[in-house]
């Protein structure tokens, strides 16, 4: 479970930095767990890679790392410093972070700026899109088919209603704008999905979205 230290620092990000952190507390064990279903079920034994989008202080990390096997490789993608600088005092201090310290890394990068040598067979993503603008939303999700490897799976989270509710209810450039992210994501969900959870025990409840790429996942 995570600290009261980073429940703190989650929580004076959350309120210098709304718009990227997105949520008011760090996930719940339910969320993580149905985050991370796909890795937990895998049935090949070969090696995978796994990239983490947005991991804040390690909410999901912390269930994270005990789906790492020998041979498998981890990369983390944190815009916010502070909360790079977490993870990597995790790495190197915590006894389950420091076994896969070796074979994992954190980027401090935009994601649509982060460019990978493979492909990633799974990735798992706690990026706040409903606060995005629309043009980023997009980018956002060719980023993660780009660094997807085919017949690999996308896993993130929205909290529920919340876009449908602020589209009805907000300032017609919001409304706007979720339209428009709401089209982005529909897009993808209707091709992609696999499975959607529903979390409710969670701060707020949400969906877990897993899309699995195909030969032809190429936005059109």
């Amino acid at each position: 479970m995570p600290s009261l230290r980073e429940y703190v620092t989650f929580f004076k990000e959350f309120r210098g930095r709304f718009e990227t952190t997105g949520a008011i507390a760090p996930s719940s064990r339910f969320l993580a767990a149905a985050m991370l279903r796909p890795l937990r079920q895998r049935v090949s034994e070969s090696p995978v890679r796994v990239l983490e989008i947005g991991p804040g202080t390690g909410a999901v990390t912390d269930w994270l790392v005990h789906q790492i096997k020998p041979g498998d490789t981890l990369d983390l993608v944190e815009l916010n410093e502070t909360f790079a600088g977490v993870l990597r005092e995790k790495f190197m201090t915590d006894r389950d972070y420091a076994q896969i310290a070796e074979r994992s890394q954190v980027h401090v990068v935009p994601l649509q700026d982060f460019h990978a040598a493979q492909p990633y067979d799974f990735i798992i993503s706690g990026l706040p899109l409903n606060n995005f603008p629309a043009d980023l939303v997009d980018e956002i999700f060719d980023a993660y088919f780009r660094l997807l490897s085919p017949g690999g799976t996308l896993s993130y989270f929205e909290y529920m209603y919340v876009r449908s509710i602020r589209k009805r209810v907000g300032a017609r450039p919001s409304r706007e704008r979720l339209g428009r992210i709401d089209a982005t994501m529909g897009h993808f969900v209707n091709r992609y999905r696999v499975r959607r959870d529903w979390i409710f025990v969670n701060i707020p409840p949400a969906w877990v979205q897993h899309l699995r790429k195909n030969d032809s996942s190429q936005k059109g």
